[in-house]
Order: C-alpha cells, then sequence, then structure tokens
C-alpha cells in the first residue's frame, strides 16, 4: 500500500478528508496529518510518505514553498494540491514543480478518490519502470563481459577506420574509449590443450590486468586489450602468467605485443601481433615477441641456394659427425635471413626430398609419409629436430654398412700382417697395394676400425712374435729374433723397440721370466 500525508491548516477539513476516503479501498494507507507546511516538512523527511495531499494556503510555510522544497529532496513523492483560490498562477507554479493534479475546494470525495487513482496509476508505472530498469541493468551487468568479448571481436574483424559504434559502446559499457592509447597482448598455447586451458588464461588475464579495457578469445588465441601508461608495469607480470601457466601444465604459451594506438586503430594491432606470433616459427615457442623482434631488412629469396648435395654426400659416407654440423648450419642460415615462413618450408622440403634418397626405398615411403607432419611444424627448431633425426637414422644405415665392409677389409690386413711379420718390406703402402686401396684412406680406416696406428699395430704384431721365440729359446739371440720378426739386420734397433714397448732388454726380459 502506498503511504499518504494530508496537510492543512483547517481541521475540518483535515479531519473530513481523512475519514470520508476508503484508503484501503484504494490501495493507500493514511499514516499522518499536519496542520501546516513546517510541520509537513518535518513528517515527510521523517516518514517519507508516497502521496501527499496539502494545502495552498497555510501559515508558516505555504504549499507551494513545501511542494518546491521536499520534490528536490525526495522527487519520487506526488503531490495534490488543495486550494480554494481559483487563480491560475498558483495551478502553473504548482506544475513547473511536478504537481499534475490540482484541486479546487470545495472537493468532494469523487475527485479526491479520482485525483488518488491516477497518483496510484502513476505511482506504479514508475515502479515498473524502476523494476524494469533494475532488471536491465542486472542483465546487462551478467551480459556486460560477453559484449565486451564480442565488442573486441567487432572491433578486430572491422576493416573502417573511423569512430562509428564506438560512441554507443561507450555508453553502454559506461567505458571512455577515446581517451584511451592501447596495446594488443596475444597469448598462444602451444601443443594440443582444451578450452580449460584458455579459460584459465583469461581468468589468470583479467586479475592480472585489472585495468584492461577489453578481452575476449579469438581462434586459439586469448587477447587483451591494456592501457598503454599501464603496460610498463604488466610486462613483468605477463612473464610471471606464462611461467606459472607453463608450472601447473607443463605447456609453453608463446606471448606476442603489439605497439600501441587509439582504439579506432585495434585491427591493425591485432594483424600487428599475429605477426609477431607468427615469428615463434623463428624465435621459438614460449616466446614472448614484440615488433622489435622482427627483422625487416631481409635478404633476397633468390639469392640463396643450398641443394644438399655435402649433406647426402656425408651421410653416404657415414660421417655423422660432419652430417650434424651441416645441417646445423643449413638452418642457422635459414633462420638468420628471415625468409617468408613458406620460402623457408619449401627449402627444408627440397633438401628433405634430397637427404631421403639416400635410403633404401622401403624406408623412403615411411619418409614421405612423414613429410606432411614436416611441412605443418610450427617453429624452425621443430623441424631442425625432426630433420636431424631422419638425416641420423639414414647416416647410421650408411656408417653401419660401411663398418661391416670396413670389417672384412680390415681382417684382410690382419691377416696380412700375420702372414708377413718376417718381411721387412711390411708396411702400410705396402698392404695397400695388396689390397688394391688408397694408402691415407686405409690407414684412416684401420685407425678407425682398430683404435691405433698401423705402424703401431705392427710393431705390437712383432715385439708378441719376438716374445714368443724368447720363451722357447735357451738362450737369447737378438739377432736371430731380429730377422726372424722383421727387422732384418738391425738388431740394435729391435732391442730399443722391445725395451721401449715391454721395459727390458730382451736379454733381461728372459732372466725377469
Amino acid at each position: 500500500m502506498y503511504k499518504v500525508l494530508l496537510v492543512d491548516d483547517e481541521r475540518i477539513i483535515l479531519e473530513g478528508i481523512s475519514q470520508i476516503i476508503k484508503w484501503e479501498d484504494l490501495g493507500t494507507k493514511l499514516i499522518g496529518k499536519a496542520r501546516n507546511g513546517i510541520e509537513g516538512c518535518e513528517f515527510i523527511r521523517r516518514e517519507q510518505p508516497d502521496i501527499v495531499i496539502c494545502d495552498i494556503k497555510m501559515p508558516g510555510m505555504n504549499g507551494l514553498e513545501l511542494v518546491e522544497m521536499m520534490s528536490k529532496e525526495f522527487p519520487s513523492i506526488k503531490f495534490i494540491i488543495l486550494s480554494g483560490f481559483n487563480d491560475f498562477n498558483y495551478a502553473k507554479q504548482a506544475m513547473a514543480f511536478g504537481v499534475q493534479h490540482y484541486l479546487l475546494k470545495p472537493c468532494n470525495e469523487k475527485s479526491i478518490a479520482d485525483a488518488l487513482s491516477k497518483v496510484i496509476e502513476d505511482l506504479n508505472r514508475d515502479a515498473k519502470r524502476a523494476e524494469f530498469l533494475i532488471e536491465t541493468k542486472s542483465r546487462l551487468d551478467q551480459v556486460q563481459p560477453l559484449v565486451k568479448k564480442q565488442l573486441l571481436k567487432e572491433f578486430i574483424s572491422s576493416k573502417q577506420e573511423n569512430n562509428r559504434g564506438i560512441y554507443f559502446y561507450e555508453k553502454l559499457l559506461r567505458m571512455n574509449f577515446q581517451e584511451e592509447y592501447i596495446r594488443l597482448i596475444m597469448f598462444r598455447i602451444e601443443g594440443e590443450f582444451h578450452y580449460e586451458h584458455m579459460f584459465v588464461i583469461e581468468n589468470l588475464g583479467e586479475d592480472l590486468f585489472s585495468k584492461s579495457i577489453l578481452s575476449t578469445s579469438i581462434g586459439d588465441n586469448v587477447l587483451f586489450l591494456v592501457n598503454e601508461q599501464e603496460f610498463n608495469h604488466l610486462q613483468l607480470k605477463i612473464e610471471q602468467l606464462r611461467d606459472h601457466f607453463y608450472e601447473i601444465y607443463r605447456m609453453d604459451m608463446t606471448v606476442a605485443i603489439s605497439e600501441y594506438d587509439c582504439i579506432a586503430r585495434v585491427r591493425n594491432l591485432y594483424l600487428e601481433a599475429l605477426e609477431c606470433l607468427n615469428h615463434r616459427f623463428y624465435l621459438g615457442e614460449g616466446s614472448i615477441i614484440t615488433k622489435n623482434d622482427i627483422h625487416k631488412d631481409q635478404y633476397m629469396v633468390n639469392n640463396y641456394e643450398y641443394d644438399g648435395q655435402s649433406l647426402s654426400m656425408f651421410i653416404k659416407s657415414g660421417n655423422l659427425e660432419k652430417v650434424e654440423a651441416e645441417i646445423t648450419c643449413f638452418f642457422h642460415d635459414l633462420t638468420e635471413r628471415r625468409f617468408p615462413i613458406n620460402v623457408v618450408r619449401a627449402h627444408v622440403m627440397q633438401v628433405f626430398l634430397a637427404i631421403i634418397q639416400n635410403s633404401d626405398s622401403i624406408k623412403i615411403q615411411s619418409y614421405i609419409d612423414k613429410m606432411s607432419k614436416l611441412i605443418e611444424m610450427d617453429t624452425i627448431q621443430q623441424m631442425e629436430e625432426f630433420f636431424l633425426s631422419a638425416a641420423k637414422e639414414i647416416t647410421q644405415v650408411h656408417y653401419d654398412r660401411h663398418k661391416s665392409n670396413h670389417s672384412v677389409i680390415i681382417q684382410k690386413i690382419i691377416d696380412l700382417v700375420e702372414q708377413n711379420v718376417a718381411n721387412t718390406d711390411l708396411s702400410l703402402k705396402w698392404v695397400a697395394n695388396k689390397v688394391y686401396m688408397n694408402a691415407d684412406y686405409l690407414g684412416k680406416l684401420f685407425k678407425q676400425e682398430m683404435g691405433q696406428k698401423f705402424s703401431s699395430y705392427v710393431t705390437q704384431m712383432r715385439v708378441n712374435k719376438a716374445i714368443e721365440q724368447i720363451h722357447q729359446m735357451e738362450e737369447v739371440k737378438v739377432f736371430e729374433i731380429a730377422e726372424m720378426i722383421g727387422f732384418g739386420d738391425n738388431p740394435q734397433y729391435f732391442s730399443q723397440v722391445f725395451k721401449k714397448l715391454t721395459g727390458y732388454s730382451p736379454t733381461d726380459y728372459k732372466k725377469a721370466n
């Protein structure tokens, strides 16, 4: 029920109206009566009625003064003015204060009831309007985060650089975009992830960037618009967010940061951040990339050639060390030149096709099947790791094959040494001629296989044969032993070599053993 206050200096009118009106039937309750404007003001401030019926002519403070004062303090109160003066000026003044019902005395029950009914309709309408506004505001508060997210998407998708639509959203969201210089921060989770992970970043970011203007997610990226003035304080926090996310999920997160500009050019900032993000291809996943990290002075694509022939040669020779060094150099060169990513992929695929030709037919097909995986890799580091892994596999096959062939050759050499240990012409060149190989290459192959030089091996074999002869002799005959094991007529040199390897002269060795 609506509360009603009566204000009139004539007791008869005051009591009469209070008794003749059926207040409850009208949905009202009479809560008080005042004899003048001053009493009425005090009562209104104390009880705050919904409706006030007051006379114009009263001592101390008249009705118009009461309406003027109280309508400023309590604008929701509805006034009904009673007056015995049929003067338009009073009505005109009353309407200036918002009074819509002005009744002339004497008033009957019906006219007062009709005026009350109309006031009650106004109050009901105001209440519904207020309820609607509260409900609308509540709904707006609930959807405001979604509106902000959608708004940022609209700003980014719009190719027109103007302020159309910005004013509407400023009023709707009670924000001021025009005075802001902003940066766009883009987060990208690397590897396979779920919506949960993006949701975590959005929530962590909203706490971190408490003064962010807008945020949303587009595709696999989470975006935040932040005030340029706040940005310098946020760089350390960006690193902390990235590191904290890695600690929780063990997932890398790359961050791209645009330059600063006005809100109307946010699409350009978005494209700029995307360009930075694409350079994680060179800088690696988990990086924080700004425009300063992007090299614009790129080499001309036509000036670069690499056919992979030297790499194929190292693979065929089974030289893993050379293969690793060549691949490292190849990818380092691509990284330094900063070619467009599609050009890098083309070069990598060309060389990859060249190296897998060194594999057998069955393996080649398996490598070709893996090429789609190589093309789709997000960073040049991933491509290099994949590339190196395949090259190592092929190189190892060639190495094992060469090693098997080498073992047969080395065994032939060992047999020749065994059979010709007494031959004074026994040397690396002599053996190389016997097996029809280059002496230098054979020497390297022998050392690689046996772990020592050919000359050292022959010397050791001759000393071993000498020890066998010493054990069989009653008396050591140095000259005979030297001749038997290939030292010819130089027993003194034989004794020196023997002592160097055993620590004894031949005669002393016999005595010691």
